[in-house]
């Protein structure tokens, strides 16, 4: 389900001056420092930075602290299907399930920051 305009707002706080949010996915932790433990994060994708926003356990898509702010040209991912627990994506050191429907937006970020967004002009110079 398609996050609300509600939770964008809740995250403009740990914006920078000028930044504007391009990509938002929620995702549940499966391990935190090399401990089983479910913690909400939003992965906060903006024009200047990937920003790892960590939530409770308990309010989730409520963030409460910047955990990793890493710069724009990061890619996001290993993005991994794994056949019992869905889609679980590596940020800032942490494995986050994710749902299916925010695989396009995973992807989508991963083409901003590789140069392959667009093919190569097939009439350079002219």
């Amino acid at each position: 389900m398609p996050l609300s305009s509600k939770v964008r707002d809740r995250c403009r706080p740990y914006l920078g001056t000028g930044e504007r949010i391009q990509y938002l996915i929620p995702g549940m932790s499966l391990y935190v420092n090399r401990m089983h433990a479910r913690v909400g994060f939003l992965v906060m994708v903006t024009d200047r930075h990937v920003t790892l926003l960590a939530c409770s356990r308990w309010t989730l898509n409520r963030p409460k602290q910047i955990w990793e702010r890493l710069p724009r040209d990061t890619e996001l991912g290993p993005l991994e299907i794994h056949p019992s627990l869905g889609p679980i994506l590596s940020v800032g050191g942490i494995d986050l399930e994710i749902d299916e429907e925010y695989i396009a937006s995973v992807r989508a970020a991963n083409l901003e920051v590789s140069g392959d967004a667009l093919p190569e002009d097939p009439y350079p110079g002219g």
